[in-house]
């Protein structure tokens, strides 16, 4: 069974920092492009940041450039967001995406096709 599983979330104070990791189980995250994406209360969802299968690509969204790094360890199987100088508006659930192509948008959900169940982030003091 192909599945994505974040973890890391939790509740932080303004300022703070979490990692999220996203690991896959069912197959390897090699040759995909991977999303971060986040949705909160009464917003829709949107993306945060995506690393491309090739050459290991990054974009970010303008809300979370210098805050924000993803970064993948193809041995591990897993790809992480780092998550720095929090502020309460980063405040949602927090989802990780797979694509099975050589580069990631993070402006569009489309072309994702796995996603893993999300972990909350809550940026709060």
């Amino acid at each position: 069974q192909l599945q994505l599983v974040e973890s890391g979330g939790g509740l932080v104070q303004p300022g703070g920092s979490l990692r999220l990791s996203c690991a896959a189980s069912g197959f390897t995250l090699d040759g995909y492009s991977i999303g971060w994406f986040r949705q909160a209360p009464g917003k829709e969802r949107e993306g945060v940041s995506c690393v491309s299968s090739s050459f290991g690509v990054t974009n970010y969204a303008d809300s979370v450039k210098g805050r924000f790094t993803i970064s993948r360890d193809n041995a591990k199987n897993t790809v992480y967001l780092q998550m720095n100088s929090l502020k309460p508006e980063d405040t949602a659930v927090y989802y990780c995406a797979a694509a099975q192509r050589p580069f990631c948008l993070v402006a569009t959900e489309s072309g994702y096709d796995y996603w893993g169940q999300g972990t909350q982030v809550t940026v709060s003091s």
